[in-house]
């Protein structure tokens, strides 16, 4: 009897790792739950056809009405093989994934209720709406002084058919480097400063200080870390060193904490 597989989708890039964050919340949480799965890769210009195709919610709509297909997207078959779930959005993906699989998974364990084997969660009991609020403030604040430098060099790392799905006889401005990257990365610096002392308010007898929730792994860490992973993939030597460094080191420990799931299946 095969064991039956998550699906989640994914963009292929030119090097041998994928980069983009908010694909990788989910990667971590299946790999932190040992959640079988694989990749499938889709290129950005059959993206919204190929999401369209199996069903899947589009994640917005546009101001014409409309819908809007993104990654990432997961399909389900674990628990009912002829009718899979099917999702998208990180944070909703994130929450399904969390109420059907609380606990670490097993073939066995899919035929059982979740209380019939042992928790590994990455929301808590109660942290729920604390997290939610964290990783919004990760998605619409912390990372907004990184897009002018990421998104040139995300977009260099994509096959070609893909960069040209982005251009349209003219270079866009948002595709163009910053001039000033030095000053750009010290918007970066501090935005990174600024959580830097929210988290120290777990060291000591509140936690580790290394994890946001005290000193288990959560979903919070779990997108702090994506954003890391999409540094260092995208810019290692112009970012991840230096990110590394600030803060006493701290985010290279996050980084540690998180990488034996960091697998790609």
């Amino acid at each position: 009897m095969s064991q039956p597989m998550i699906i989640l989708y994914d963009v292929p890039s030119n090097i041998p790792q994928p980069w983009a964050p908010n694909i990788w919340r989910v990667r971590l949480i299946l790999n932190f739950k040992r959640l079988p799965y694989r990749t499938t890769w889709v290129e950005f210009p059959d993206v919204e056809e190929t999401l369209h195709g199996i069903g899947a919610p589009p994640t917005s709509v546009r101001n014409d009405g409309r819908p809007v297909f993104s990654l990432p997207v997961i399909v389900d078959p674990i628990r009912s093989p002829q009718a899979p779930i099917v999702l998208s959005n990180a944070n909703h993906i994130a929450e399904y994934l969390e109420v059907t699989y609380p606990g670490r998974y097993t073939f066995l364990s899919a035929i059982f209720t979740s209380e019939q084997f042992a928790a590994r969660q990455v929301f808590p009991e109660g942290s729920r709406a604390v997290q939610a609020l964290f990783v919004h403030y990760i998605q619409e604040i912390f990372v907004k002084p990184l897009l002018p430098i990421m998104v040139p060099l995300s977009h260099q790392r994509l096959p070609e058919r893909s960069q040209s799905h982005f251009l349209s006889g003219t270079t866009p401005s948002y595709l163009s480097v910053p001039p000033e990257r030095e000053q750009a990365w010290r918007a970066v610096q501090e935005q990174f400063d600024f959580l830097a002392n929210i988290l120290d308010k777990n060291s000591g007898t509140d936690g580790d200080g290394v994890v946001a929730m005290g000193h288990e792994l959560t979903y919070a860490d779990f997108a702090i870390v994506s954003v890391l992973i999409w540094i260092e993939k995208v810019a290692p030597h112009d970012g991840w060193v230096r990110i590394r460094q600030w803060n006493g080191g701290r985010w290279g420990k996050l980084w540690e904490r998180c990488k034996s799931c960091m697998d790609v299946f």
